[in-house]
């Protein structure tokens, strides 16, 4: 039996939107708040945000500029397999891959947008463009992550004096998947928690469906008890998931080269590099320069970590997360091949 090719991340670039935002901009904002003080929402140095016309998927075109530079616009135009996420679609009715094909001039056979994989997005994305690689789908997959929620949900006037808006950044990723053995996904482990699914919700004052007219603006329905509860199940996730991946690959945690996660606050940042023995040099993230980014802060902080050489070719990286209140969370393990 021919043994099957690997899949491979082969590259990634990545598009932070404008100039960096200071702190001090929400400061000025700030209201009294019942959750002001809570760890969820310790306030990054900086963060940023999309412009007022900018869309999605003018965010994706900007953030594969990096693989076409380095591949050649042919390479994109031929990817059989397009995966998109997008944090706050441009449209309520559909997803954006269309619009983000035809932007990048390609005819993929395939266009699938992805909502429920949240801030793990991009690792459900893999295991998509693995499995569908794997089948014989096509050669190559292109994962894109669009977030731009910060930008338009959290600087609402009435949204943006809450705790929660000075904690999310704006920015898109676009990653490069191949049939190869440059740099393989070794494993990858991907869970529902179905049972949580409806504990993140909107919140507006008067009470509306999103969809309905209205003076008030949405923003997440925080409350003390909600962050305890989502609180407990990221602690616990992220680190199970990750485990259950290094005990598939026969790699130690405090063995791994470079953990990636998503990065919501620095508590999380910190207790899942406590729980997998890491040192802080060994766990990237870009929190004070960046914000809470949901989906797009593993492709940006993977690609930081190449960029800045923190991540060299034959390291293996695990890069995980989870989702919303708690209902999935993914984790996937690749050895690096290099940027060529």
């Amino acid at each position: 039996m021919k043994e099957q090719t690997p899949v491979s991340l082969l590259d990634i670039s990545t598009y932070l939107p404008g100039e960096p935002i200071g702190a001090e901009y929400y400061a000025q904002f700030a209201e009294s708040d019942d959750l002001r003080d809570n760890v969820m929402f310790r306030a990054p140095k900086f963060r940023h945000h999309v412009a007022e016309d900018e869309t999605a998927i003018d965010m994706v075109e900007r953030a594969a500029a990096g693989l076409i530079e380095r591949h050649g616009q042919d390479t994109i135009a031929n990817v059989d397999v397009l995966i998109t996420h997008t944090q706050q679609p441009d449209a309520p009715f559909y997803g954006g891959g269309g619009g983000m094909a035809h932007r990048l001039g390609m005819k993929p056979n395939w266009v699938i947008d992805l909502h429920n994989g949240g801030c793990a997005a991009f690792v459900l994305g893999l295991q998509l463009a693995r499995q569908l690689l794997s089948s014989g789908a096509g050669k190559s997959a292109l994962i894109a992550i669009a977030q731009n929620a910060a930008g338009q949900v959290f600087d609402q006037p009435t949204v943006r004096p809450k705790a929660q808006a000075s904690v999310p950044g704006d920015g898109a990723a676009v990653g490069l998947v191949t049939l190869s053995d440059k740099s393989p996904i070794l494993d990858l482990e991907c869970r529902t928690y179905g049972e949580y699914a409806g504990d993140m919700t909107l919140a507006v004052d008067p009470p509306r469906k999103w969809w309905q007219p209205g003076v008030g603006e949405l923003h997440i329905g925080f409350t003390e008890s909600k962050i305890t509860k989502v609180l407990a199940r990221g602690n616990r996730q992220v680190p199970e998931v990750s485990y259950a991946v290094c005990d598939r690959i026969g790699v130690k945690p405090k063995d791994l080269d470079l953990l990636v996660t998503n990065q919501p606050n620095r508590v999380f940042l910190r207790n899942w590099r406590e729980a997998l023995e890491l040192p802080k040099e060994r766990h990237r993230d870009t929190f004070d320069e960046c914000g809470n980014l949901f989906a797009a802060g593993i492709p940006i902080n993977f690609d930081r970590a190449i960029s800045d050489g923190t991540l060299k070719k034959g390291d293996v990286v695990m890069m995980a997360a989870f989702a919303h209140a708690g209902d999935f969370a993914g984790a996937a393990a690749i050895k690096w091949g290099g940027r060529d």
